[in-house]
């Protein structure tokens, strides 16, 4: 871990940023994760879930460097950046000590396997040393499109986003075609019912949204979810049987409790192997600054580094964000990186 901070406890009003980030054209990361998924379905057949291990889970389009300029840009008085990453640092990240770069090794205990799920990585987060009380939890993907309002996310309760599409029927338990979200949608119902006996299920799942999250709320889920914390714990690839707490039961729970209203919103979600993908970049270019956020969900799962649809990525992030963060470093020190 570079670049520890103090105590969040000394600035309660700190509202830190909590990024996962892994570059999968590393050749090292490659030989590794191939390693471990060739040992893993040896003992876990018919174990992967949907999407589970495809290219477009771990390639980087340049996302993260563009994600920070755009946080930089809509909410320049965020507290300190966290990046979990396995092993790596972005090339082109200047050392600061306003971004810490928290490695595995130093997050998950010293006995967890190597990790290809981020259900299994996203768990520990609220653990990260020195995090503030309120945080927000983004994947690399999903940006900030407009000012950022504090009080909208955090005062009195928090913000949680559903999906505006009409519930429909889920199966009674987990299921090998159904996409991670659904399941964790089905083992919440189960797990929420048991608990609390006035629970109402929707059956919607949630949007791919900044995550606005407390940590000594998740400490107190983590609490009183202790075993489904430690089967999402023991993943290494991700499982369909064992669907991911913070995506789905953390939002569902908080608004149970009370710690969370929840909201449907219908952010703008590009999946780039879509035929419709050329039209939603340019429906982003159009209304950019005018968008609570959005993702760019990497689709083309067995496509080449080259192909268009992934260049379009970074070429249309380049045009709305062109100017360079703090968190880069100059042009020529990359070149020399």
């Amino acid at each position: 871990m570079k670049n520890p901070v103090n105590d969040s406890d000394n600035d309660p009003s700190r509202i830190d940023i909590v990024y996962l980030w892994v570059n999968g054209a590393d050749p090292v990361w490659q030989s590794k994760r191939h390693r471990a998924y060739a040992t893993w379905t040896r003992h876990n057949k018919d174990e992967l879930g949907a999407f589970g291990n495809v290219d477009g889970r771990y390639r980087d389009n340049s996302e993260l460097l563009y994600n920070l300029r755009a946080l930089e840009l809509f909410f320049p008085d965020h507290g300190h950046v966290y990046i979990v990453t396995d092993g790596q640092t972005p090339v082109w990240l200047r050392p600061s000590s306003r971004v810490t770069v928290v490695d595995h090794r130093h997050l998950l205990p010293p006995a967890s396997p190597e990790v290809f799920d981020s259900g299994h990585i996203e768990s520990y987060l609220h653990h990260i040393p020195g995090l503030s009380e309120r945080f927000i939890y983004l994947n690399d993907d999903v940006f900030f499109g407009q000012q950022v309002d504090p009080a909208w996310w955090f005062k009195d309760r928090l913000k949680v986003f559903m999906e505006p599409t009409a519930a429909t029927a889920h199966p009674k338990a987990p299921h090998p075609l159904e996409t991670s979200l659904v399941n964790a949608s089905i083992e919440s119902r189960r797990w929420l019912t048991e608990r609390y006996p006035h629970y109402q299920h929707i059956a919607q799942v949630y949007s791919h949204t900044p995550r606005a999250m407390r940590k000594s709320v998740m400490h107190e889920l983590e609490y009183l979810a202790q075993d489904w914390f430690a089967q999402v714990r023991s993943t290494v690839f991700r499982s369909w049987r064992i669907p991911p707490i913070v995506p789905d039961l953390a939002p569902r729970w908080m608004v149970q409790v009370g710690y969370a209203e929840q909201q449907e919103l219908n952010p703008l979600h590009i999946s780039t192997g879509d035929a419709q993908a050329a039209q939603q970049f340019d429906w982003l270019a159009q209304n950019f600054g005018n968008l609570p956020f959005f993702c760019i969900n990497d689709t083309c799962d067995g496509a080449r580094g080259d192909d268009p649809r992934l260049l379009r990525i970074a070429q249309t992030l380049e045009k709305l964000l062109p100017c360079p963060s703090s968190f880069e470093q100059a042009s020529d020190q990359r070149m020399a990186a």
